[in-house]
């Protein structure tokens, strides 16, 4: 009787324990399980929720691979951007200026293009090259008046820049801006209340001008 109690008393805790321990995952799987990933990649899981820290770009993504990508250039085309920056200067309804802004993104030249559209703008051109032809290329300080695709592939090849395009194809080439930038229109009223300037202030300001290289011996850069 006596073995008897206590072999009863045994399963009796048996089963106790096996009932308590079906309650625990219970109990955690009704709390809910959250995965947890680790910065070294491990996974993990717990019943506590994960700390909610702030994501920074991620390198690799795909917004910081498309930048990349578009601001990418080879060595050799870096270099030759370094040296001898090229510069358009174009004007509307100009089909040669059409022509060479044509060549230049056919061969992957990046460049800065400069409209010549007003009556500043003419003058500032005049300036600097001596006359008022478009387009005109300056290839570092040299300067090709009107279009001409064998000299304008001759000065480029002496420079350095590649024969074809090496560029991304999501490249972007910057916006055209004016040769002599505008200025907002004046207000009468506004300028009345404003102290009168003296001689020197109102002299208008020059735009810089860089003399145009001659090289009878060749291109010599």
């Amino acid at each position: 009787m006596k073995s008897t109690s206590i072999r009863d008393a045994l399963a009796t805790g048996l089963s106790l324990a096996v009932l308590f321990g079906s309650l625990v995952p219970l109990q955690a799987s009704a709390q809910g399980v959250y995965r947890i990933v680790g910065p070294d990649g491990k996974v993990s899981y717990s019943d506590q929720p994960p700390e909610n820290t702030p994501k920074g770009p991620v390198i690799g993504g795909p917004s910081t691979s498309a930048a990349a990508a578009a601001n990418y250039m080879p060595a050799e085309l870096r270099q030759a951007i370094g040296r001898y920056p090229v510069t358009l200067y174009a004007g509307k309804d100009c089909t040669p200026c059409d022509n060479g802004r044509r060549y230049l993104n056919t061969r992957g030249i990046p460049y800065t293009e400069k409209t010549v559209n007003t009556n500043d703008d003419v003058a500032a051109l005049k300036r600097l090259s001596g006359a008022t032809n478009l387009p005109l290329l300056t290839v570092g300080g040299q300067h090709i008046k009107g279009y001409s695709e064998p000299e304008w592939a001759q000065y480029l090849d002496a420079a350095g820049y590649p024969k074809t395009s090496m560029l991304s194809s999501t490249y972007r080439r910057p916006a055209p801006t004016p040769l002599v930038e505008v200025k907002p229109a004046s207000n009468p009223a506004a300028d009345a209340k404003k102290p009168a300037k003296g001689p020197e202030a109102a002299a208008p300001a020059e735009v810089p001008v860089t003399p145009p290289v001659t090289n009878p011996s060749g291109i010599r850069f």
